[in-house]
């Protein structure tokens, strides 16, 4: 069973229908303990750091989420769902995120680019994934392929800390990490159509 995490923010239907269209069972929790009795964990969420990362110390979720993502168990982080997983954010603020992943996330800033003030934040929309070496998730699929993105903050993983995937926007960024069990897009699977039902259908056979 896949255990969708639920922290009052994110996408939760739409992660759990597209998992169900793979033909993968998945439930929405609130508890600390489901997320510790679970198969698989997935992280979710759309909209502000800060309020995401309160939602779940008001909720008492974050000590079974990092227990969760250092278990050894396969474990999926999705949009806010990546963000949440680095030491600090720099959203409106500075936030502390969850520590698992050393790094930072930061505002996309396109000042000192020729021609930047021509790209929109957000970056949103169908923009290509590239990687260099085999990942499971990734099982049946090219690098290149494309996946749909929203969003106006990008991580910066410190270095060598399991930065796997690259997209290109203004300059390259990290879009998807990897270590061990551990996977987190910055792009939306659920949204992006064949090619990320088939990540969601790798990762439910992990």
């Amino acid at each position: 069973m896949i255990s969708i995490i639920d922290y009052g923010m994110g996408n939760l239907r739409s992660v759990q229908k597209a998992f169900e269209r793979v033909g993968a069972r998945a439930q929405i929790v609130t508890a600390a303990e489901q997320i510790r009795n679970a198969d698989k964990i997935v992280l979710p969420g759309v909209g502000a750091f800060r309020d995401a990362m309160a939602h779940l110390h008001d909720q008492g979720l974050t000590e079974a989420v990092v227990e969760a993502a250092r278990s050894g168990r396969p474990f999926l982080g999705i949009c806010l769902g990546l963000q949440m997983l680095f030491d600090v954010s720099h959203e409106d603020g500075e936030y502390r995120g969850l520590g698992i992943i050393p790094g930072r996330v930061l505002r996309f800033d396109f000042s000192d680019l020729p021609g930047g003030r021509e790209l929109k934040i957000p970056h949103m929309g169908w923009n290509r994934l590239n990687w260099e070496r085999p990942c499971p998730l990734m099982a049946g699929l090219d690098s290149g392929t494309w996946f749909y993105f929203v969003h106006s903050y990008y991580v910066v993983p410190a270095e060598g800390a399991a930065s796997f995937g690259t997209c290109e926007y203004g300059r390259p960024f990290t879009a998807m990490i990897w270590r061990d069990n551990l996977f987190a897009t910055q792009f939306h699977p659920e949204k992006s159509q064949e090619k990320g039902l088939l990540m969601l259908r790798n990762f439910a056979t992990l």
